[in-house]
């Protein structure tokens, strides 16, 4: 078993005090690598680090730094076998998912490149007498980029990316299930020949070295998407020290399926969407509302789809959903299945671990659907995060709005309908980020993500708009008279 190191300040570094902590491989549950286990005092260094690097980095031109970051894009292209076999193994994501997450990766790196050069600032109005003012964009500072385990080759390209490329330095650090890949993603930027200190990584756990980076007077910003009650201790810790945060939390996303809508159509593609990546997304629906003269015919096309789904080891080329990233999550997605058989929902298919080799040893969850849900319900009301899919009837669209609504989170959400003034109408009532019409949730770095929606985040991510919150508008007034 490999031995790995931190990356600070343009160097490979053990932790402090030495020690370290083990990654496992989710579908055997055997030790892949042993990283080191940050503190304090790591966390100082790499800061330290990122400040002295800032001068420099921030002060070139925005057309070098977006050669950086196409160098690292290319990086990534020709490491990508190597950034594959590490999801593969230390996630658990189906080689053929994998593929594509590396494939979007690099696609992602590239598009920051390119429009990171037409970030502008803005001339305000003249309003006295021979002066002119301005706002200028300008790094925030040091960066710490905090990513989540979900889908961890992509947040880290797609959080750690804009932020270099706006000027600021970064640390990262990766989930504590991901920490080998962060430091493959590390040794492959280090290619880029982009000036030590820019990016550095620690790597532990969120609750002793996330609480270091969020308190640390030395960092000016937090990053970071994960679960809304560690985004919430994150921005009391960087309260102290009243650092900007951009944070992608929680999100319980309804879909809602009208009598008018193409039935069919939207059983078999919003099943198809659901279990991709084990459903350990973000965007991944919570709840299904489905009107009650439409309600069987969705039930028995999504399960016919669900059937379709191959459960198996994420290295085989027919698997199609693989196991999930850790048994914690595993164990907390068996609890909201087993909440709903004792409060009177019906397991339509799966709803148990596959206890048969090679898959009994793994974090395996065969797909399942529950039917026949009430709002009230424990796995409707909360985020599931795993492959289960609530289904519940509504009666008219004023009940459907009001049950989606119903919510702590607001991330997006889903309406099917051939009524074009319906699907307008609902979504202007529906209190979400993001709402997707006859389709399920879609993906391209052009589109903005997140927002200020109830306790799904702070902030947007990705597109322009993602890239412009690791920045500041500093304002400036001249005076020529």
């Amino acid at each position: 078993m490999q031995n790995y190191k931190m990356y600070i300040g343009g160097k490979w570094v053990d932790a402090v005090s030495g020690r370290t902590f083990a990654t496992v491989n989710p579908s055997t549950g055997e030790e892949l690598g042993r990283v080191p286990l940050a503190g304090k005092e790591d966390v100082d260094k790499a800061a330290k680090a990122a400040n002295e690097a800032l001068p420099v980095w921030s002060k070139m031109t925005q057309s070098d730094r977006a050669k950086a970051i196409l160098r690292f894009a290319a990086a990534v292209k020709e490491h990508s076998k190597e950034l594959i076999d590490l999801e593969v193994n230390e996630h658990g994501t189906p080689v053929m998912l994998a593929r594509g997450f590396a494939a979007a990766a690099v696609d992602q790196l590239e598009y920051i490149a390119s429009i990171s050069r037409g970030i502008m600032g803005q001339v305000l109005p003249q309003s006295m007498p021979n002066t002119v003012g301005y706002l200028q964009r300008v790094p925030i500072g040091v960066c710490a980029v905090i990513t989540p385990w979900n889908v961890p080759l992509m947040m880290m390209l797609s959080m750690v990316g804009p932020a270099m490329v706006t000027g600021n330095t970064c640390i990262l650090k990766p989930a504590s299930v991901n920490s080998v890949l962060g430091v493959k993603f590390t040794e492959i930027l280090e290619k880029a020949d982009i000036p030590k200190g820019v990016m550095n990584l620690v790597t532990g756990p969120g609750g002793s070295v996330g609480d270091a980076l969020a308190t640390h007077p030395g960092i000016d910003m937090i990053r970071f998407t994960g679960a809304t009650d560690t985004g919430q201790v994150i921005l009391k810790a960087a309260s102290k020290t009243v650092k900007k945060c951009i944070m992608e939390l929680g999100g319980n996303n309804p879909i809602i399926v009208c009598e008018d809508a193409d039935v069919e159509k939207a059983a078999k593609l919003q099943a198809g969407r659901h279990y991709g990546n084990s459903a350990q997304n973000c965007s991944t629906p919570g709840r299904y509302y489905v009107h009650e003269n439409v309600y069987d015919k969705f039930v028995e096309v999504f399960v016919e789809e669900v059937k379709k789904i191959k459960v198996g080891l994420p290295w085989e080329e027919s698997t199609t959903m693989g196991p999930m990233a850790n048994l914690q999550q595993l164990e907390k997605v068996e609890y909201y299945i087993k909440t709903a058989r004792e409060e009177g929902a019906r397991i339509v298919c799966g709803g148990a671990r596959p206890t048969t080799p090679p898959l009994d040893k793994g974090y395996f969850l065969m797909p399942t659907v529950v039917a026949d849900c009430k709002h009230e319900m424990t796995i409707v009301k909360e985020e599931i995060f795993g492959p289960a899919a609530p289904i519940l009837k509504f009666s008219s669209e004023e009940e459907a709005i009001k049950l989606a609504n119903d919510s702590s989170y607001g991330l997006c959400a889903g309406v099917w309908t051939r009524d074009g003034s319906k699907a307008l109408r609902i979504t202007g009532e529906l209190r979400v980020d993001s709402v997707f019409v006859n389709m399920p949730r879609m993906m391209t770095p052009e589109f903005p993500w997140g927002g200020n929606v109830k306790e799904s985040g702070v902030g947007k991510s990705d597109s322009v708009c993602g890239m412009e919150e690791f920045t500041d508008l500093k304002f400036i007034c001249i005076s020529y008279s």
